[in-house]
């Protein structure tokens, strides 16, 4: 378990993330274009990604079913009347010189998730942590720095655009958080119900993942929130940790120095450990939403709502409780075997075949885990037994 950075006790630090979770759908949310992976550069386009003159955008009726079920699996409220909006930016990634988005109106609002960590002792420690909301909108395309042209005497940046028009939801947290180690936390279960839910992968090493870090410092007893930083460029949980636990010294260090905390936006630069000022943070107002003329507002019936929450399968903080409480599980055993949705079936179907659930937890968790990591193997989703 990575041990934190114990913070001065008279500053308090405030943390809310912003995750965008790609959607596991096939196509695009307003085209029919392929999301899938690793194709070569500016194959998975089309004219409606590409932004190209006379073209309509049509909504991905599965990006609304997933969003308002991983809406339902966060506790949100989900909306009755929902709509998109434009919001105007311009950056070589971006096409159309504006994304789709939601702003005043988003699909999913006010929900919570509980986070548990376990001490040395194995003891958990449980907080709930808010949800703000929950809204669909795409993703740009990527730039690839592809270094100094020689002959022009220049650096230069290529652009690839198959992630243009990528489905994504994008969960803003309540600033509830008060360590890197409660933000890790956070991260890893939200990707831990997106998994479970089957609506996104979560892997953060194609993207799937991304969490920006909002975070001030302010001094214990304080009401009034510090100057907000937000840090960009985090591709592991531990490197979520890390990154705040370096910018809550470095707030520290500059207040107690006497200097003026700028909101900016920052860089995380895993090689030398430390954040980089990359720009200064835009606010709501640079970016004139206005409704998205193209797409009609969206409303969710009852009944509709009903079928998908009926949909929702036994998600990770219920299986740790019934672990725990009905099968008298330890904390740290219940967190290894609902880890990953598979396991947790798996373990289940020892259960049910009427294994002792102490003596199927030890056998799944130490035998079988250490030979699937030698092997280099998962347990499949649906394994035929």
């Amino acid at each position: 378990m990575t041990t934190a950075t114990p913070v001065k006790t008279e500053y308090e630090a405030i943390i809310g993330l912003e995750t965008h979770c790609q959607l596991s759908t096939n196509t695009k949310i307003f085209s029919s274009s392929s999301t899938a992976f690793g194709a070569d550069p500016n194959t998975n386009i089309d004219p409606v990604c590409m932004g190209l003159p006379g073209v309509l955008p049509v909504l991905n009726a599965k990006v609304l079913e997933y969003a308002v079920k991983a809406g339902l699996a966060l506790n949100c409220q989900i909306a009755e009347y929902s709509k998109f909006d434009r919001k105007q930016y311009f950056y070589p990634d971006l096409p159309k010189n504006y994304q789709i988005s939601q702003y005043d109106l988003p699909i999913a609002e006010h929900g919570w998730l509980e986070i548990e960590m376990v001490d040395e002792a194995g003891n958990p420690t449980r907080k709930r942590i808010g949800i703000t909301r929950l809204h669909m909108e795409e993703d740009a395309g990527k730039l690839v720095h592809a270094g100094s042209d020689r002959l022009a005497g220049s650096s230069y940046s290529l652009v690839d655009y198959n992630r243009a028009g990528v489905p994504l939801v994008e969960i803003v947290s309540e600033p509830d958080l008060r360590t890197g180690q409660e933000a890790a936390e956070y991260a890893q279960e939200l990707r831990r119900i997106m998994r479970y839910l089957g609506v996104s992968d979560g892997n953060m090493q194609e993207g799937s993942l991304r969490c920006d870090v909002n975070i001030s410092v302010r001094p214990v007893g304080q009401e009034k929130f510090g100057t907000k930083v937000e840090i960009k460029n985090m591709n592991s949980f531990s490197a979520i940790q890390k990154a705040i636990d370096y910018e809550i010294e470095r707030q520290i260090a500059a207040i107690e120095a006497g200097e003026r905390i700028i909101q900016e936006t920052r860089l995380w630069e895993e090689g030398s450990q430390r954040t980089s000022s990359m720009r200064v943070k835009e606010g709501s107002s640079d970016y004139r939403y206005f409704p998205e003329p193209d797409l009609a507002p969206i409303e969710v019936s009852d009944a509709q709502l009903e079928t998908w929450k009926s949909e929702l399968p036994e998600l990770p903080a219920q299986k740790r409780h019934r672990y725990e409480n009905e099968l008298g599980l330890s904390a740290y055993d219940t967190r290894v075997l609902t880890e990953d949705s598979s396991v947790a079936g798996y373990f289940e179907s020892a259960i049910n075949a009427g294994a002792n659930p102490k003596a199927a937890a030890n056998w799944i968790t130490q035998d079988i885990a250490a030979y699937l990591n030698k092997q280099k193997l998962t347990i499949p989703a649906n394994p035929s037994w």
